[in-house]
């Protein structure tokens, strides 16, 4: 019943967005109105042929890439239509408005046909812009790597630091990925750098530990001078998968611990690594996942993975949710120089223009989403992510590898 009034209740969606589309062609030839009305339904057709490949189990046979790129098609046809709708709902009380006060007034119903030819032309408008621009994020950005570069002031840091060379990736979300050749060029990108570290600030599955199997040969390819190292997003722990016991659970987790091992990266687990770079003690602190957020996990036990980092002449923190800084790192651990975080995407779609403007929805949930924040003589980098999640693109932020070169304030 339930899956019942939902497809009529798109269905009703479908046919009353249609009578924008019937607005705009009125004009034109009957082969032009014939096309594009076949257009508009097909795409209702393949929807709805979606929707029951799904409820009837037909899609279980149907391929990741085939599944991903359904699912996707079909939520970029119905928000375009979603934003038809409000301008005619507004065409619609205006003319019921008008029909009341002529009806009343005792004269005949006239309506200004001009009026809602511009409403309907304004909801095809506002329909398009989502359908062309996510359409667009699918082909062509997905794999599209771009390299961002910051110098950090650090009060203090020896000379014998300065010029210390950090590449951050984060989110790489293998689970998502539709191809695999065009993951190389990441790796490609990260090691042109010639990087004094890496750094992994989590989420390296959607889920499974598995869905990183066609990878390994991927990012075990990533060099670093002084080592590369990791810790855990909120994915990894598979909080986001039905397992049929916590036994299973725990299994996928002690996996994917291993996976970091496999692929050379140290990851950290709530502690440090003190390193000896140019003869200076450099600390590399790595928490759990800790949020701010209560949907988020709460893992990171801080005060341990910092406790012993005494000495050290600059210490670094990964820690995957930047909501982790203002809760805890910033109050309570001003000696922690430079923190490096991921989890938001930037959501994946934003408008940057640096200098002029930096917006996404993300700015709702977090205060920091995207680049290099300071409070006193602290810093944040928050990275835009590698991969992606759910909506297999991105609209105007781009996936990120991040270059930060120390330097001393």
């Amino acid at each position: 019943m339930r899956f019942t009034i939902f497809i009529l209740f798109l269905l009703a969606i479908d046919v009353y967005s249609f009578q924008a589309v019937r607005h705009l062609a009125q004009n034109w030839s009957l082969m032009t109105r014939n096309i594009v009305y076949g257009f508009f339904w097909a795409l209702t057709a393949f929807s709805l042929f979606y929707l029951f490949a799904h409820f009837w189990g037909l899609a279980n046979g149907w391929s990741k890439n085939m599944e991903t790129y359904s699912r996707t098609i079909v939520f970029i046809i119905y928000i375009s239509k979603f934003l038809i709708v409000p301008l005619l709902l507004i065409d619609d009380l205006r003319r019921l408005t008008m029909w009341v006060g002529q009806r009343v007034n005792g004269g005949p119903a006239e309506f200004d046909i001009s009026r809602s030819r511009f409403l309907s032309k304004m909801g095809i408008f506002f329909g398009a812009i989502p359908f062309f621009s996510l359409s667009y994020g699918i082909i062509r950005n997905p794999y599209r790597y771009q390299l961002f570069k910051e110098s950090v002031g650090i009060k203090g840091l020896s000379p014998n630091l300065v010029g210390l060379k950090i590449v951050q990736i984060s989110d790489i979300h293998s689970g998502s990925f539709t191809f695999k050749d065009p993951v190389k060029n990441a790796i490609d990108l990260i090691n042109a750098q010639k990087p004094d570290l890496v750094f992994f600030t989590g989420d390296l599955v959607n889920d499974h530990s598995d869905e990183m199997s066609d990878f390994m040969d991927v990012f075990d390819k990533i060099e670093a001078k002084y080592g590369v190292y990791s810790v855990l997003g909120n994915h990894d722990y598979g909080e986001y998968h039905h397992w049929k016991n916590e036994e299973e659970k725990d299994a996928n987790l002690e996996k994917l611990k291993g996976i970091h091992k496999k692929l050379g990266w140290d990851l950290l687990m709530n502690e440090h690594r003190m390193l000896d770079i140019n003869n200076e003690k450099v600390a590399i602190i790595g928490v759990e996942n800790y949020s701010a957020l209560p949907q988020f996990p709460k893992m990171g036990r801080l005060a341990d993975a910092h406790s012993g980092s005494d000495g050290a002449n600059v210490k670094l923190l990964l820690s995957h949710d930047p909501s982790h800084w203002d809760l805890q790192i910033v109050p309570e651990f001003k000696d922690i120089n430079l923190t490096f975080s991921g989890h938001t995407h930037g959501f994946q779609f934003g408008i940057e223009i640096p200098g002029w403007i930096k917006w996404s929805p993300a700015q709702f949930m977090y205060k920091q989403w995207a680049g290099l924040y300071q409070q006193g003589e602290q810093f944040l980098y928050v990275n835009r992510g590698l991969g992606f999640l759910g909506y297999p693109g991105r609209v105007g932020i781009l996936p990120e590898v991040t270059v930060i070169e120390l330097q001393s304030a």
